[in-house]
């Protein structure tokens, strides 16, 4: 009898490493850890190019493409052919609440999210010109974005639609990014604080019966923070909703990691109904070593408790070699990542490239 449960259990623990082996492989044989990379779209570009330019992906280890094509589906539908004929699965990449020269937009100037010194996004943009962000819950501009997605969604081909800015503009910059705007920001400063339109402040009075612009303090008014984290919440999970009626992923590029993005922009993904998250974990944003790549996956890993796939996001011009770029890749997956996705497809140089082969042929 000692000798039969010997055995039964060298068996259960061989069966393990077995089944622990085969954790990184799914049903077809393949890599689970997938390397993506975004890319945007240019409506000019012929399709004989454009196939020279996937198949150099695909020959590079890429498996994925996010791509932007400006909301244009028509676009996409074309691209999308073209790249799973290479062999590459294709995300609709969109830029959600940030909407720079949006022509339907720009014609409703009430649309736009109003900071605490009262200026619109319509004609005074945050940091850079091309900051357009909409108000989250204004009915017209929340349903002009789901539009949007429910169009991209509706396209053959595609893995997903995939979420970028989809938050708040930044409350605060990445620090790496302070002195290129000569500014200081020690705290919350009122021309980079939204949204304070109507609809908002109405909307927050509905619920808990004060207005925020006569908080003392909105830093530390956790309703009115809470309120804006919704907001984006809200709209994430009806976006959810609609790509899954039509048989589609949601996924999104977010900050670095959750308590991070709470603090920047407005923005908690980790309470988010969303099937993948690709976190743009750029360390020299923040002044920050590579270790830190491996350290916010893991924050944002932790986070979620499996409730969502996370995809490390690099900047590859923050590399200095193609070593660097290796670490980076061998650190995101030693940290609970499931992929890599590269900013972006045109950065990917001969060196890079050969690493992306190299490593991806050691993790499998």
């Amino acid at each position: 009898m000692k000798k039969i449960t010997i055995l039964f259990v060298t068996f259960i623990i061989i069966l393990s490493c077995v089944s622990q082996e085969n954790n990184n492989i799914n049903e077809n044989n393949e890599s689970t850890f997938k390397f993506s990379t975004w890319i945007t779209a240019n409506i000019d570009k012929s399709d004989e190019d454009y196939k020279k330019e996937f198949r150099s992906y695909l020959e590079a280890g890429i498996d994925e493409i996010l791509i932007n094509t400006l909301t244009d589906p028509i676009l996409l539908e074309r691209l999308a052919i073209l790249a799973k004929n290479e062999g590459l699965k294709v995300h609709a990449w969109i830029m959600a609440m940030n909407r720079p020269d949006d022509t339907i937009a720009l014609k409703n100037p009430e649309w736009y999210a109003v900071s605490k010194e009262g200026k619109s996004c319509f004609d005074t943009r945050p940091y850079v010109d091309y900051y357009q962000w909409l108000c989250p819950n204004r009915e017209e501009s929340r349903n002009h974005i789901l539009g949007l997605v429910e169009g991209l969604s509706k396209v053959e081909g595609i893995e997903s639609v995939h979420l970028d800015y989809i938050r708040y503009s930044d409350v605060y910059l990445p620090i790496g990014l302070l002195p290129k705007y000569n500014l200081v920001q020690e705290t919350e400063l009122p021309e980079y604080d939204f949204c304070y339109c109507d609809v908002c402040v109405s909307k927050f009075e509905d619920i808990h019966n004060k207005n925020p612009l006569d908080s003392k303090n909105t830093s530390i008014d956790m309703e009115w923070k809470n309120f804006r984290l919704n907001s984006i919440r809200n709209i994430v999970n009806d976006a959810y909703t609609i790509v899954s009626q039509n048989e589609k992923k949601l996924t999104a590029a977010v900050f670095p990691y959750p308590e991070m993005a709470d603090h920047m922009v407005r923005q908690r993904w980790d309470k988010w109904t969303i099937d993948e998250v690709y976190p743009m974990i750029y360390h020299g944003f923040y002044n920050e070593e590579l270790n830190w790549i491996g350290y916010a996956t893991k924050q944002g890993v932790d986070d979620v408790q499996d409730n969502m796939i996370i995809n490390t996001g690099l900047y590859l011009p923050d590399f200095n070699s193609a070593d660097e770029l290796k670490q980076a890749i061998i650190l995101a997956k030693e940290n609970g990542a499931q992929g890599v996705a590269f900013y972006e497809g045109p950065g990917l140089t001969e060196d890079f490239k050969k690493v992306i082969i190299e490593v991806k042929q050691e993790l499998n």
